[in-house]
């Protein structure tokens, strides 16, 4: 699988090889001849990513002479209560996945639990992942950013900002004197990932108006130019203040909820998309996001478990 996945990428990212762009070299001369190479995004982005990729593989490959295991849940390998048994001992498995994925396999630990080398392998293995769902996650938000809003989007906006939000959230952007965007969150009481997606769907929505309405967005300047221009000197136009905190909130909302859904915008953006070269990036830097990811859980899930076994001892 690994050799098989090795060829699929190359042969997916070998059309970057001609993706290119066309700068002026100099000789001293009267005469100015042009040169070729690879696109400024590619040159950067797919590189990284690529080394992304090989620390997730050895990572994975990594995963040997393992004391944990895994059973499928309902097999021989459990009673009926859930119990994980092997070599006649029975510990009560529970984990705790946030997201409820009851087809993926039972971890067990021996009845003594994990060998502290072996937590500590885990611990390292899981940050190392994390590191490289970070990296992976900002690659893929600087591609998104850096797509064009496509105008089908911009023509189901409300005119204002105000009916995309909703009334309290505005309330909070507008009237506040100093703008805290994890207090605002708090008061929100999110309970779910759904909710949260829908409150990034409307602030991105009022977000892109706002900018719209201070003439820093027309239909083909791509969110990465808005995000920029948010940072410039706003002075005190209303609608860039909103902008900015509007801004604010939704990057604190998907540092909070980082296994966050893709927004309406950027669903649309990847749809409409016409450069090959930000689709591969997109689409290769969002596999490694979501890899990176599972592996952290798939981590976690090993040590809540060895954590209630020990727990139980004690």
């Amino acid at each position: 699988k690994k050799d098989l996945w090795k060829r699929e990428m190359n042969c997916f990212m070998s059309i970057c090889d001609y993706i290119v762009e066309v700068i002026p070299r100099s000789l001293g001369t009267n005469v100015e001849i042009t040169e070729t190479k690879l696109r400024s995004d590619i040159l950067m982005s797919l590189p990284a990513l690529r080394k992304l990729d090989n620390m997730l593989m050895e990572i994975l490959d990594s995963f040997t002479d393992n004391e944990f295991w895994y059973v499928e849940r309902g097999s021989s390998s459990m009673n009926s209560s859930g119990n994980c048994r092997d070599s006649g001992t029975f510990r009560k498995v529970v984990v705790q996945r946030k997201d409820e994925k009851w087809w993926l396999p039972v971890p067990c630990v021996p009845a003594e639990g994990l060998s502290e080398e072996e937590r500590k392998n885990l611990r390292h293995k899981r940050d190392c992942a994390n590191q490289i769902h970070k990296a992976a996650l900002a690659i893929n938000d600087s591609t998104l950013n850096d797509m064009d809003i496509p105008d089908s989007y911009l023509t189901t906006l409300p005119k204002s900002g105000k009916a995309s939000v909703g009334d309290v959230i505005y309330k909070q952007l507008c009237t506040a004197e100093k703008f805290y965007p994890d207090q605002l969150l708090d008061i929100l009481k999110i309970t779910s990932e759904h909710e949260a997606l829908e409150i990034a769907d409307k602030v991105e929505a009022s977000l892109v108006t706002w900018r719209r309405k201070t003439g820093g967005l027309a239909h083909s300047k791509s969110s990465w130019d808005m995000m920029k221009d948010i940072g410039g000197d706003a002075g005190n136009d209303k609608n860039h203040i909103l902008a900015a905190r509007a801004r604010s909130l939704l990057f604190c909302l998907k540092q909070r909820y980082p296994e966050l859904s893709q927004t309406s915008l950027d669903i649309c953006k990847i749809q409409y998309n016409r450069d090959v070269g930000k689709a591969v990036l997109e689409s290769y830097s969002r596999v490694l996001e979501g890899l990176a990811y599972n592996v952290v859980s798939w981590i976690d899930d090993v040590l809540y478990v060895d954590r209630t076994v020990r727990n139980r001892d004690d």
